[in-house]
């Protein structure tokens, strides 16, 4: 049997200081305190422990390192703070442990390690003792994210669950290196800027996508270590490519051996049931009036940016957080002390969170995925917003998506859901997102949700696409949807790769290609994405022919650049000898064309790549030009440099 360690025979590895930073709730590297770290204490190699139980009769460490035998390593509690310490001598790098918790009443019940920074591959549950030997080699990369100001940059983001995108043999999960080495030539390729991962903090249920999180320090196990993890950000940054993580501080699991009522009682829940419980998801509310519970999920967020480099942090379920009602019944809620139904709690901590990431990382952003009218998501806390970098756009998502279900035949009579969006569009720092969330659950993929045969569905995909990359706003695309996928997306099984034999499937991935390529090249096209002076209507009331025309102009630095015309027309029929009005007379080249052969369209109406822009005022603009608009196409025009 190994021996007892006496806890009190090293000074305490956890300092005055450290105490007071946790139970004011403002520890910015808390995890550099708390969790299990080798080190070189006194003069002696060992490994600190340290966890958060304050309402635990004693905290005991089991693991590789005493044989899974509790009692041979007790920790000490330090003073009122709730937490228990220990330094154990010894090399114990790579062991697995867990903490045995007895709570009160002496019921022990084997926990992990919230603070773990590697965790054993599900189905296991153990936290391993981590030691990174990463050397990081994106110091260009971080030096200029230092530098950037965020909402300067165009920002066209690929979202990825990382164990579906490819896999191995027989369905099997390939390492995170194996990732980078297949995902980052894909995504530059294809001209996107940023890739977003589904949850890759450690998760027990892999059908829950990764949004129930028990290791909000550590990429998930199945896929590697944490310095695998890190070597697939440095391959993207290296590449130019930024990393946004979605991160998910609204719920956790009830996992007996993770955080659910972790010393006995509940800690990091709140502990009414009306508060505490998710009914949707059947999970635990996190208690944001708590300073140390605060605390935890800070210092998560600031680990992902500084110590695993990733550059976003995309925030889950904001709308769950902000309001005590949400999904809950006339009766199943506590009312805030004013008696009304924000959270206030949680507003606050949204706030702290948005003002510390934004002062100690410059040049990362935070994404509140937030579906309600709540004000100010995307303006900065000073001015009373909740102090984000960005929002996405779920008015705009559901408005266009319902448009193009729709018969052509009848869009005249929706003709709104597409203009209505730019009453607001400036209100925010909106990202536009074609998520995964809408192509679960029965609601079919992207081209799925398309009217019309074979071919009329690539076509409204191929418009819809050219559509949302002209729109205001951030761009955002669920993986598959490049390749038209024709089948529900299903996290157990990989994207449908074959369909790029088809020249259809192809053409609309061409598509994509060409988007990001133009978007990109033309300042126009972004610059202006959070500024009402980067946008202009030339027709907005063509409802009878669903036709649409504006124009994307330059702000700040690229207010010189030229402008862009975006042409629509949303119905099967070509236009020919559409007007349309144009601010300048001259030639103006075809930038893309959403018809053309090359993305697998018709090219019905394919004309020269120039059109020819006459002094003829027209929709309030001192020239025009008389074009065809393909079938259910879009166009962009730009004067001819």
């Amino acid at each position: 049997m190994t021996p007892a360690i006496d806890p009190t025979s090293f000074p305490p590895t956890v300092g005055e200081l450290d105490l007071h930073l946790f139970g004011e709730g403002r520890h910015e590297r808390l995890w550099e305190a708390l969790g299990a770290h080798p080190r070189v204490h006194e003069g002696v190699a060992g490994t600190s422990f340290a966890v958060w139980a304050p309402r635990a009769s004693a905290v005991r460490v089991a693991g590789d390192l005493n044989g899974w035998n509790p009692s041979a390593t007790p920790l000490r509690r330090l003073g009122d703070s709730g937490v228990w310490e220990a330094f154990v001598p010894g090399d114990a790098v790579d062991c697995h442990y867990k903490y045995e918790v007895v709570d009160a009443r002496g019921h022990a019940r084997l926990k992990a390690d919230p603070f773990a920074r590697r965790t054993e591959r599900p189905p296991g549950t153990a936290s391993l003792v981590e030691a990174s030997s990463y050397e990081w080699g994106d110091g260009a990369w971080m030096a200029e994210r230092r530098r950037t100001e965020p909402l300067s940059v165009p920002l066209s983001t690929y979202e990825v669950h990382v164990g579906s995108w490819r896999q191995g043999p027989n369905g099997s999960l390939l390492g995170y290196r194996e990732i980078a080495d297949r995902l980052v030539p894909y995504v530059v390729d294809l001209g996107f800027t940023a890739v977003e991962f589904l949850p890759v903090a450690e998760h027990p249920y892999g059908p829950s996508w990764g949004y129930q999180v028990t290791g909000y320090f550590a990429p998930t196990a199945r896929h590697g270590g944490p310095d695998d993890f890190r070597a697939l950000v440095d391959a993207l940054h290296q590449a130019g490519v930024r990393v946004l993580v979605d991160w998910v501080p609204a719920h956790f699991p009830r996992d007996e051996w993770a955080l659910a009522r972790f010393d006995g009682t509940p800690l990091y829940e709140y502990a009414d049931p009306r508060e505490g419980e998710h009914p949707d998801w059947g999970t635990y509310v996190f208690d944001f009036g708590r300073n140390e519970v605060r605390n935890f999920l800070l210092a998560s967020a600031l680990y992902w940016l500084d110590e695993l480099h990733v550059d976003g942090l995309r925030v889950d379920a904001v709308a769950s957080m902000l309001y005590r009602d949400y999904s809950r019944p006339e009766g199943g809620w506590v009312p805030n002390v004013h008696g009304g139904r924000e959270n206030l709690e949680a507003v606050s901590f949204l706030q702290d969170v948005n003002v510390v990431v934004h002062g100690t990382e410059p040049g990362a952003t935070t994404v509140a995925e937030e579906s309600t009218a709540w004000p100010g998501v995307s303006r900065p806390v000073e001015a009373g917003g909740l102090g984000f970098g960005h929002k996405w756009n779920m008015g705009w998502m559901h408005d266009t998506l319902d448009y193009f279900r729709r018969d052509p035949v009848h869009r005249r009579h929706h003709h709104g859901q597409l203009t209505f969006g730019l009453v607001y569009a400036f209100s925010e720092n909106f990202v536009l997102p074609l998520s995964h969330d809408e192509v679960v659950h029965g609601k079919g993929s992207l081209l799925g949700k398309m009217p019309g045969d074979e071919w009329r569905r690539r076509a409204n995909l191929r418009a819809l696409f050219s559509w949302m990359w002209a729109h205001p706003g951030r761009k955002l695309l669920f993986m598959g949807g490049e390749l038209a996928q024709e089948r529900e997306w299903a996290s157990e099984r990989e994207l449908d790769w074959f369909l790029l034999d088809d020249p259809g499937h192809a053409g609309v991935q061409q598509l994509v290609r060409s988007l990001n390529r133009v978007w990109r090249a033309e300042p126009a096209l972004w610059s202006g994405d959070f500024d009402p002076a980067g946008f202009r209507w030339i027709d907005a009331d063509d409802a009878d022919q669903s036709c649409f025309s504006f124009l994307r102009l330059g702000v700040g630095e690229a207010a010189a650049s030229r402008p862009v015309a975006c042409l629509a027309n949303l119905t099967p029929v070509p236009r020919y000898g559409y007007r349309v009005g144009l601010p300048a007379a001259g030639p103006w080249e075809v930038l893309l064309d959403s018809d053309a052969e090359v993305f697998g369209g018709s090219g019905a109406v394919a004309g020269t790549p120039v059109v020819e822009a006459e002094s003829v005022g027209w929709h309030g603009q001192p020239a025009s030009a008389a074009l065809s608009l393909p079938p259910l196409g879009v166009v962009w025009l730009a004067p001819r440099a």
